[in-house]
């Protein structure tokens, strides 16, 4: 075993400076092609498009919102809600619910706690290690080929979000400030065309994105600075190695404000 495994700061040793690949991305998309790609799209009679093809399932959107209420702060880790409890706060089957569930425990982002409740993990300081780890490996990496590729209308929607999300800092509007920074990150890695890296990527802001909570809880939105406008420039520039630099540092502030919070609770 090398050196570089020993006497680490935390359980697992950051990585140095990232090696930047050049692989080449797939289109990338948050959901896969409807079935008709390639092909035929359904329309109704006057050739509009069929609006009720194109609804996701019911499951899905169930899904999709459970999976916000955990991303933007409404569960709580360690906050522990019953199955029937979301049944009637979603208003929707149990079915659909639990097939929710199911997916989002295999993700960690729910455990069961019995009796039929369920709840967002509280994430252990030997976990942030973990956590931080493989964002700091994969975030610059995607932000890197996302900046290969991105046109400057993207950039400026990226200015938008960005500036949304000031906003909501200055207002101290946390749900507003946590969904425009999500918004932000995942806009951006959706330009680099990488799927498999991509979807780790949402994994790692979803496992992470209740302890971003607690921290606003206890700073307030006026104590999480960010390096947005730092990447914003890089991408104006045409610079992907400065642009991965903002974004690791971007990651790597948002991780010590995490670590912050846990030590004073974890002992």
């Amino acid at each position: 075993m090398s050196a570089e495994h020993h006497h680490c700061q935390h359980l697992i040793k950051m990585p140095a400076k990232i090696q930047y690949g050049n692989f080449r991305g797939e289109r990338i998309g948050c959901f896969p092609d409807p079935p008709h790609a390639g092909g035929r799209i359904p329309t109704r009679g006057d050739g509009s498009l069929n609006a009720e093809f194109h609804k996701p399932p019911t499951h899905e959107l169930v899904y999709r919102k459970i999976r916000e209420m955990i991303l933007f702060g409404e569960l709580a880790p360690g906050q522990a809600v019953t199955i029937q409890g979301l049944v009637t706060d979603l208003d929707a089957g149990m079915t659909p619910v639990r097939e929710a569930i199911r997916r989002l425990t295999a993700e960690g982002a729910l455990q069961f706690q019995g009796n039929r409740r369920v709840s967002v993990p509280e994430l252990t300081l030997a976990q942030l290690d973990e956590l931080a780890f493989a964002r700091q490996a994969i975030e610059p990496q995607l932000a890197y080929l996302a900046a290969q590729k991105i046109t400057p209308a993207m950039i400026a929607r990226l200015e938008a979000i960005d500036d949304s999300l000031n906003t909501a800092v200055r207002r101290g509007d946390v749900k507003a400030y946590l969904e425009h920074n999500h918004r932000f990150h995942t806009t951006l890695y959706e330009q680099a065309g990488a799927v498999i890296l991509f979807a780790i990527a949402q994994m790692l802001l979803l496992r992470g994105g209740p302890s971003l909570r607690v921290v606003c809880g206890r700073l307030g939105t006026y104590g999480l600075p960010d390096k947005h406008q730092q990447a914003l420039a890089a991408l104006r520039s045409g610079s992907p190695e400065a642009v991965a630099d903002a974004i690791r540092d971007d990651v790597n502030q948002g991780i010590e404000q995490i670590r912050m919070t846990l030590s004073t609770t974890q002992v």
